[in-house]
């Protein structure tokens, strides 16, 4: 039983004439120790902080009373285009804790940038104990694409120059550099990119071995996306497909890292563990606040 359920109890028991607000709330403690809920943590993304979530806290907390929902803030706002791996040792700091406190596991839920984050962490935290690992619209096999972000964020560029600044020593310092995937200069993007073409073994990392055996501590890896995500270019690459050179969506299957199982993603889907979940009609900022999303796509993997 939770720190907090135990205060509920003790104030019940000094208590004679408990309110319906504590027969509620001691309600959702049973659920949630005789149900087992595990604990869910939550990542954000590029722009994002911890309160545009309450939408998904309360879905979560309406389906599974009594779950720990924690919403971890860090790197709010412009602070999430800080690199990806100064990110990853932030949150792995904040959620070990968490997973140390959880007998029976976590579930992950990181959306958008913060599903590479997640990433980062799966693979170089040895004794995780995430047991769904919910990627919700994230650039999982990178970004090539002009949205609104890029233009923000870089007015002077459009997509076909970009790879000028993100493959060099400066550009890597900024968070979208990490992921930014462009498939006519492949052969800089694998020499260059210090995060993605690391987590994808890609390029030749010592560390490569452990990662993956890292990677496949999880249980289950749900990848959510859809057509109409309008930022994450191409869709697809919320479930692992991407451009090839002709700029032509090759899926998930068909992917080198997949066929050669760099990081650990064909072994998942070769154990039953992958589960692709597309939804058209949600556009990228409403994938965390949407309902439909939620029953339909997470629910079932939050037990």
């Amino acid at each position: 039983m939770s720190v907090f359920c135990a205060r509920v109890t003790l104030h019940h028991q000094k208590k004679s004439g408990a309110t319906r607000l504590l027969w509620s709330l001691l309600g959702a403690c049973f659920f949630s120790a005789v149900l087992g809920y595990r604990p869910v943590i939550i990542v954000h993304g590029l722009f994002d902080s911890s309160g545009d979530f309450v939408n998904l806290q309360r879905f979560i907390n309406q389906s599974h009373p009594g779950t720990n929902v924690s919403v971890i803030d860090l790197f709010d706002r412009s602070a999430s285009l800080q690199p990806l791996w100064k990110q990853v040792e932030g949150f792995k700091e904040a959620i070990y804790p968490i997973m140390q406190n959880a007998a029976d596991g976590v579930h992950l839920i990181c959306y958008s940038q913060g599903g590479l984050v997640c990433r980062g962490i799966l693979s170089t935290l040895s004794d995780h104990n995430v047991h769904s690992f919910i990627s919700l619209s994230s650039p999982q096999a990178g970004q090539y694409g002009d949205t609104d972000y890029l233009k923000y964020l870089f007015p002077s560029f459009v997509k076909s120059n970009l790879f000028h600044f993100c493959y060099t020593s400066v550009g890597q310092r900024i968070s979208i550099c990490n992921f930014w995937n462009d498939p006519h200069h492949r052969d800089m993007y694998i020499n260059s990119s210090d995060y993605l073409a690391l987590l994808n073994n890609e390029r030749s990392n010592p560390n490569a071995t452990q990662w993956k055996n890292n990677f496949l501590r999880m249980k289950k890896l749900v990848l959510v996306g859809g057509p109409d995500d309008g930022v994450i270019t191409p869709w697809e690459s919320s479930q692992f497909g991407f451009y090839d050179e002709n700029e032509t969506v090759v899926e998930m299957k068909n992917q080198e890292v997949y066929l050669r199982d760099t990081f650990g993603l064909k072994t998942l889907q070769a154990r039953g563990d992958v589960v692709l979940c597309a939804m058209a009609g949600v556009q990228h900022v409403y994938w965390h606040s949407n309902q439909t999303v939620f029953t339909t796509c997470m629910e079932k993997w939050l037990t």
